[in-house]
């Protein structure tokens, strides 16, 4: 389940995005309820994309700024009440790794899903019949 935290150079140590990233990650394992399922925490992957200061923008100008995108199955976070849990863990996360650098309302997030079918693991196309066999599967 990729996610992409997109900041400006300088706003994050590299143990902050560390600490960021992992946080990230056992927040989208427990909105799900799928702390230590092995399958899910495997498959929780992504990447820190840190950008020169002048392409982070607001409003169209250079910003200290923060994106968080979360892809997901469409059966993943499915009701209202866990997207926005995901959020704002998500956003306390970032809040806390920036250590007042960046202002809350200056992190925004996103849920992004794939249609049923159109989720590949080491080239596997998994439905989401598929998705839910491997992670009972590999329940604790």
């Amino acid at each position: 389940m990729p996610i992409t935290l997109t900041i400006p150079e300088g706003l994050l140590s590299p143990a902050a995005q560390a600490e960021a990233f992992a946080g990230l990650t056992e927040a989208v394992l427990q909105v799900s309820g799928l702390n230590g399922n092995a399958f899910m925490t495997s498959n929780v992957v992504g990447s820190i994309n840190v950008l020169p200061k002048e392409h982070v923008l607001v409003a169209g100008k250079p910003a200290e700024a923060a994106f968080v995108e979360l892809k997901l199955p469409e059966i993943a976070l499915a009701t209202p009440e866990a997207k926005r849990t995901f959020i704002e863990k998500a956003t306390d996360v970032v809040e806390r790794a920036a250590a007042g650098r960046l202002r809350r309302e200056h992190i925004w997030s996103n849920i992004v899903y794939a249609p049923d079918g159109a989720w590949g693991i080491a080239g596997r196309s998994y439905d989401n019949n598929d998705l839910i066999g491997a992670i009972t599967g590999s329940a604790v």
